[in-house]
């Protein structure tokens, strides 16, 4: 029998026109008012949030102003939020008496999540060296992922932007140096701390990221009992050594051990030698206040002079 037509439904025209604006709302970016305890911080979030100076000024403003700009957020299967941008402004909240804070929701997935928690975080100052690198590694894994050329090593010049270069976009960092970075990952956590602490400076700190974690850890107890740390030269040489499979905590202790060059810039008074144009009664920390003082009045003296 044939359908004459009448019992076709047709759907109503504010039906339709509804359902386009749904759907066009949940494209859009949403704030909420999240409440804190419903925030959780990022996995393996590689920035450390402290209680310094920096946050008792951002604490101030919180309270007088609110948190101004929304931090980004997704949400976690197990229920709640994960902060992607924002640990800090969290924080201060929690330290102003705030109950809640304006977040932007995002679905995320992991890797775009990493991305855009590592491009907030970087435009932050000073930054240590143990997030930064932290950071860039977590982003170039990400990056890798994705699909994006991976060969670290290749120099060639193509048209597809290498990881590294593309991690380094908008740092200020060459690639080379995010390489250099990321290859602090490889260092013991104690060796990190005093690459933060600039005991250890970046240079050798490269070098030794090379050593395998057991010499690390026999230049950690060389460290202690000596109580200095590796020079760029000294770092290489440990490196070679390593290499060649003969570096031992007696190497290792033997080579920390020697006597450092001063820079080149130094300047070295043998005592005796300006001793004689001071009294006995003179401390060398007086002794050097003087000469300081003399310098300062000679200086003055000279420019004078050129400017006659």
């Amino acid at each position: 029998m044939k359908s004459n037509g009448r019992n076709i439904s047709l759907t109503p025209y504010d039906d339709i026109f509804s359902t386009e604006e749904s759907r066009a709302e949940s494209m859009r970016e949403t704030i909420k008012d999240i409440p804190l305890a419903d925030l959780y911080p990022f996995k393996d979030h590689p920035f450390k949030v402290a209680d310094d100076e920096r946050m008792q000024e951002t604490v101030e403003s919180v309270k007088e102003h609110g948190v101004l700009v929304p931090g980004i957020a997704r949400p976690r299967p197990e229920g709640g939020y994960e902060i992607i941008s924002g640990h800090r402004r969290k924080r201060a909240s929690e330290l102003a008496g705030k109950e809640t804070m304006p977040v932007i929701v995002r679905d995320l997935d992991d890797d775009a999540a990493v991305i855009i928690m590592v491009d907030s975080n970087l435009q932050r100052e000073n930054i240590l060296p143990s997030e930064r690198s932290k950071a860039y590694k977590m982003k170039m894994d990400a990056l890798k992922r994705q699909g994006t050329r991976t060969d670290l090593t290749s120099c060639q010049i193509g048209t597809k932007l290498r990881t590294d270069e593309k991690v380094a976009d908008g740092t200020g960092d060459s690639a080379r140096t995010v390489q250099r970075f990321i290859r602090l990952t490889q260092l013991e956590q104690p060796l990190l701390d005093m690459v933060d602490e600039k005991k250890i400076a970046m240079n050798p700190a490269v070098e030794l990221s090379y050593l395998k974690p057991n010499e690390q850890k026999q230049l950690l107890e060389a460290i202690d009992l000596e109580q200095a740390t590796p020079s760029l030269s000294q770092a290489q040489r440990m490196k070679k050594f390593s290499q060649e499979g003969r570096l031992t905590f007696d190497v290792t202790d033997a080579i920390l051990s020697e006597e450092k060059k001063p820079p080149e810039t130094s300047i070295i008074l043998i005592g005796d030698r300006i001793r004689k144009y001071f009294p006995k009664s003179f401390t060398p920390a007086q002794m050097e206040q003087t000469i300081i003082k003399l310098l300062e009045r000679w200086c003055r003296s000279r420019q004078q002079s050129q400017e006659r």
